[in-house]
């Protein structure tokens, strides 16, 4: 267990600080996959073809492209585009590359599930809110998006967990997390099976972790329902 203590004989620092930046990616990629996929599915409801067209455009292009090479060519290309374009020295960071690569994809796929989520919800439901003389955004705000909300979590839960598992690709562009300084500690000691096993308990800790929490946010989100279910 030498191998695993923190200091200088051991990598456990180094594995624990590569958890707390794929974590940190992680969160910050699905909060800002959240937003934008929020906003993004709302204007894909939409009835008009240019809103149509636009949105599946959005989810070919984001969809159909493996999330390796969004990171490779925001990593690679970013800088080499501002420059021309703009004459913009910025470097762009493996967790900056990351982020966005992550950002503009799951931003589609919460797109989509807020999308069903709001096809699902009962035409009644915006006529009766007609009939009583509410605004447009107030029927959003008040009526819909609150079913949105709890019938979208299933599927976002779902998006968190593949972005979790997806942080791992950008350590292919040298970001320090998790699986990165497995591989460092592997190829040092000379132990693979050690450090990929420990990588994938943690990711397995994680994931089980959602879980659970899942579990009791979705009977939170429903305890209406099942109350009136039981009347």
């Amino acid at each position: 267990m030498g191998l695993l203590s923190f200091g200088d004989l051991g990598y456990g620092d180094e594995l624990l600080a590569g958890t707390a930046v794929t974590l940190w990616l992680a969160i910050l990629s699905s909060a800002l996959a959240l937003a934008f996929g929020v906003v993004i599915g709302i204007f894909a409801t939409g009835r008009k073809l240019l809103r149509r067209w636009l949105w599946r455009s959005y989810a070919s292009i984001a969809m159909g492209v493996p999330t390796i090479l969004y990171v490779f060519f925001i990593y690679y290309n970013a800088p080499i585009f501002l420059k021309k374009s703009f004459d913009l020295r910025v470097d762009v960071s493996p967790f900056v590359a990351g982020l966005t690569a992550l950002t503009f994809v799951y931003s589609a796929y919460v797109a989509e599930v807020v999308r069903g989520a709001a096809i699902n919800v009962p035409r009644g439901q915006w006529e009766a809110a007609q009939v009583l003389g509410l605004s447009r955004f107030t029927i959003w705000r008040l009526v819909i998006l609150p079913q949105i909300w709890r019938l979208s979590v299933p599927g976002i839960v779902n998006v968190w967990m593949t972005v979790l598992k997806d942080t791992a690709l950008v350590s292919l562009v040298g970001l320090t997390d998790l699986i990165r300084m497995a591989e460092v500690a592997a190829a040092v000691s000379k132990m693979p099976f050690l450090f990929f096993i420990l990588a994938a308990m943690v990711f397995i800790v994680l994931s089980a972790a959602t879980m659970f929490g899942t579990k009791h946010l979705e009977a939170w989100i429903n305890r209406g329902y099942a109350r009136a279910g039981e009347r």
